[in-house]
């Protein structure tokens, strides 16, 4: 699985990932609503960029994520996101 680098830049996460040789680049972008909405309050969205990196990489390459997205755009595409990032979250909490 690829290296996950997570920084934030402007209420935006700048996400690097590195397999080898080879590196893909990402902007991900969490309002306090997205995290509210998937049940994550109290969450480091750090973290949850992270884990959700890491999910999308369970399922894709990283040169099918997108560019540029927000948690959301991970709920179309995966129904199973929301239940799966908590699950994955519960001891991340404050």
């Amino acid at each position: 699985m690829a290296e996950i680098l997570v920084t934030e830049a402007d209420g935006r996460y700048d996400v690097t990932l590195t397999d080898g040789a080879s590196t893909s680049r990402h902007e991900v972008r969490v309002s306090a609503a997205d995290l509210a909405q998937l049940g994550l309050d109290g969450c480091d969205p750090r973290l949850v960029v992270e884990e959700s990196m890491r999910f999308l990489l369970e399922r894709e390459p990283k040169e099918s994520i997108l560019a540029t997205f927000d948690l959301e755009t991970i709920r179309g595409f995966f129904p199973i996101y929301a239940d799966e990032i908590r699950r994955r979250m519960a001891g991340e909490r404050d």
